[in-house]
């Protein structure tokens, strides 16, 4: 986009989701230690929670920029795959290589390729999904087009529909046993639900299901809802974004006093923290609820001058690189932390070390993998292929 045509807000919004997910990621040591969950005390649980939950819609808030932006395509669909093979898949397969060569074996990491990505760099599967709905952005390009409000919104309704199924999956049977994988990685078995069973995963909802709300949010925004005046973007945003964070924020905290019984710290396998972040998924009722908040509230951004100019859009516009880059440097940052001020509330700063580890690991990531995506994309022909 040339400067006249530019929406300055989603370039905010998605360089403060960049850093949202950075927080999410300097979370992750507290409530996932070593090989499986662990927890170290109900303290560090509380902390975990409030800032995961804060920022956990930062993925959504990715997706519905993305929408915003290139849906419906106005170009051929070849034009379209084209321009996303050379900034969202080559970059992506070049930061895949790097860390099957980086993290764990890289003989065993580069054949685990054929099938998935590094589950070391367990963040790249963000790529896969986001592909996934560039392949469907051209086909449902034409209905985009010339949908109606009434129409979009029963669509609307739907996907958030889905949102619940996790609630309703919650309730109907107990918690269900992990299964894990070649990966190690947990895949709940889930209670069956309107058409689905051990022989069919495609039930009713299925193909309503994901970040296709997202989707369709992001072009129900650039269609049909015009500037908003702040009283009624505060009317809307803040309460879906309370309710959607209390949601998340108890719920979490519960799940792990039911576990723990009141003794810490707290441990068990990967498993465990899956079932502790059920409300925490992208496309549950709480996170979409965060996200809608979140995106009336950017929508109200219209500061462009020259701290935006100089500084905010070239991050904006190598988010992408620093989103594939970053876990390389958090890693770095978050051990030197931990072994630095210590953990938990016997760590140097009592109370205070699990909040500030965090808050400074983001803050860290992000500056140097700011700084590191700017420089190298600005090397011709060959950063946009490394950046995006």
């Amino acid at each position: 986009m040339n400067k006249e045509t530019r929406q300055v807000w989603v370039d905010w919004m998605r360089v403060i989701a960049c850093l949202m997910v950075m927080i999410v990621h300097s979370t992750e040591p507290f409530y996932l230690g070593g090989e499986g969950s662990r927890i170290l005390t109900l303290t560090d649980a509380r902390w975990v929670s409030f800032f995961d939950t804060f920022v956990r819609a930062c993925v959504p808030l990715f997706v519905i920029a993305s929408s915003y932006l290139q849906f419906p395509i106005h170009y051929s669909t070849g034009e379209f795959l084209r321009r996303r093979v050379v900034r969202v898949v080559i970059p992506f397969v070049i930061w895949t290589l790097v860390y099957a060569l980086y993290w764990g074996e890289p003989v065993e990491n580069l054949q685990n390729l054929l099938l998935n990505f590094n589950y070391a760099a367990g963040h790249l599967w963000f790529v896969y999904m986001l592909v996934g709905l560039y392949l469907l952005m051209p086909m449902l390009s034409a209905w985009a087009e010339r949908v109606s409000k009434r129409e979009l919104q029963f669509y609307l309704a739907l996907c958030f529909l889905t949102t619940l199924l996790p609630f309703v999956r919650a309730l109907a049977g107990d918690t269900p046993p992990v299964i894990y994988g070649p990966s190690g990685i947990p895949n709940p078995a889930l209670y069956p639900l309107w058409g689905e069973a051990s022989w069919n995963a495609y039930g009713l909802f299925y193909y309503f299901s994901g970040f296709l709300g997202y989707m369709l949010l992001g072009l129900y925004l650039r269609r049909f809802v015009g500037e908003l005046s702040w009283r009624r973007t505060l009317a809307i945003g803040l309460p879906a974004w309370i309710v959607g964070f209390c949601i998340c924020f108890f719920c979490f905290l519960l799940a792990v006093e039911a576990d723990a019984k009141g003794v810490f710290p707290i441990e068990g396998p990967t498993g465990l923290a899956a079932v502790w972040e059920t409300t925490w998924i992208n496309d549950t009722a709480s996170v979409c609820l965060m996200a809608i908040g979140w995106v009336l509230l950017f929508r109200k951004i219209n500061c462009s001058g020259r701290f935006f100019e100089r500084i905010l859009l070239p991050i904006s516009k190598a988010s992408y690189g620093m989103y594939l880059c970053h876990m390389i440097v958090l890693a770095a940052a978050s051990g030197w932390l931990r072994d630095s001020l210590g953990t938990g509330t016997e760590g140097q700063l009592g109370i205070w070390t699990t909040p500030l580890q965090i808050i400074a690991t983001a803050l860290i990531t992000f500056l140097v993998t700011a700084l590191f995506s700017v420089l190298v994309q600005r090397i011709p022909r060959l950063g946009k292929w490394i950046i995006g």
